[in-house]
C-alpha cells in the first residue's frame, strides 16, 4: 500500500505541475533546470553540493539509488559504516528476542490507545504523507520556488527507493503481523509463516513500510530544512508517532519499526541525499 501511494503522489503531482506552468509562461520544469542554484548561503539546505534532480532525472536517480542500496554489503562503502551497522543489527536482534514478544502480547489484550490508533489509523498516516509533500510542493509551484520542488522529488524518489527494498525484503521474510497471530498465540514464531497481502506491497511484516516512508520523508525535509531546528523535532516526531501507530495498531512487531525508521533514515540521508 505504501509503494502505491508514493507512485501515486509523484503521478498526480507531475500531472498538476504542467497545467500551473501553462498559467505563468515558461514551465516550472524548465526554470528548475536552467536557472543557476542560489548560493549555498542563501539557501537553508545543510547538504552541499545539491545532487541533479528534476522529473526527468526520476527514474535514473531511483535506478542509481537501488544499485547503491543492494549493492551496499559488498562495497567499499561497508568499510566506513560497518560498526554502526553491526549496532543496528545488534538491536534489530536484541528488539526480536526481547521486545517483539511481550509487546505483541500486551497490545493484544490492551483498549489503552483506542483514541491514538483511530487518529494514526493506517489509512490515516498514509493520506497525510500523502497531502502534506503535495501541499508544499503545490505551493512551490505557485512561488517558483525551485528548492523546495526538489526537496518534493527527492522525498519522493527516498520513499520509493526504500519502498522497493521494504517489498523485496516482506516477500522473503514473510513474517506475520501481530495481529495474525492468533489470541494468546505464539509471537516468537512468526518469521516465514505469512501468505497475507500482495507480493508488489510485500507479504510479510519486516520492515515497516508505513515507518520507512514516514522516516524517508521527515529526513530530507529535517536535512533540507535544518533552521529553525524545530523543523526536525516535528519531521521526526510525527514520523516516530506514525511507527509508533504501527505497534500499536497490531500492523508491525516493534523490531519491525525500528529497522523501517533506521533504513528511511539512511537510505534519504546516505544515498538520496548523497551529491553525486
Amino acid at each position: 500500500m505504501e509503494l502505491r501511494f508514493a507512485t501515486v503522489l509523484l503521478l498526480l503531482s507531475g500531472v498538476c505541475q504542467p497545467c500551473i506552468a501553462r498559467q505563468d509562461g515558461p514551465s516550472v520544469l524548465t526554470q528548475v533546470e536552467d536557472s543557476p542554484h542560489p548560493s549555498p548561503d542563501a539557501l537553508p539546505q545543510s547538504v552541499f553540493p545539491e545532487r541533479p534532480v528534476s522529473w526527468l532525472k526520476l527514474v535514473p536517480n531511483l535506478a542509481r539509488d537501488q544499485k547503491d542500496i543492494w549493492l551496499f554489503p559488498i562495497s567499499h562503502a561497508v568499510e566506513h559504516h560497518l560498526k554502526p551497522v553491526l549496532v543496528v543489527a545488534a538491536i534489530t536482534a536484541g528488539t526480536v528476542a526481547a521486545v517483539d514478544v511481550p509487546s505483541g502480547k500486551y497490545f493484544q489484550r490492551t483498549r489503552s490507545f483506542d483514541g491514538f490508533n483511530r487518529a494514526f489509523s493506517g489509512k490515516n498516516t498514509s493520506i497525510a504523507m500523502f497531502a502534506a509533500p503535495s501541499v508544499h510542493y503545490g505551493i512551490s509551484l505557485l512561488r517558483k520556488d525551485s528548492y523546495a520542488q526538489h526537496t518534493f522529488l527527492l522525498a519522493g524518489e527516498a520513499v520509493l527507493g526504500s519502498e522497493f527494498l521494504t517489498s523485496v525484503v516482506k516477500d522473503i521474510d514473510r513474517r506475520m503481523k501481530p495481529i495474525e497471530v492468533p489470541l494468546h498465540g505464539d509471537f516468537s514464531d512468526t518469521w516465514f509463516r505469512s501468505h497475507a497481502d500482495s507480493v508488489i506491497g510485500g507479504i510479510g511484516s519486516f520492515p515497516s513500510g508505513h515507518t520507512i516512508s514516514a522516516f524517508s520523508v521527515a529526513t530530507v525535509y529535517a536535512d533540507r530544512y535544518p533552521n529553525p531546528r524545530w523543523h526536525a523535532w516535528v519531521a521526526y516526531g510525527l514520523a516516530s508517532a506514525v511507527g509508533f501507530s504501527r505497534i500499536s495498531l497490531q500492523s508491525h512487531h516493534p523490531s519491525d519499526v525500528f529497522a523501517g525508521a533506521v533504513l528511511g533514515y539512511a537510505i534519504a540521508h546516505y544515498t538520496v541525499l548523497h551529491a553525486r
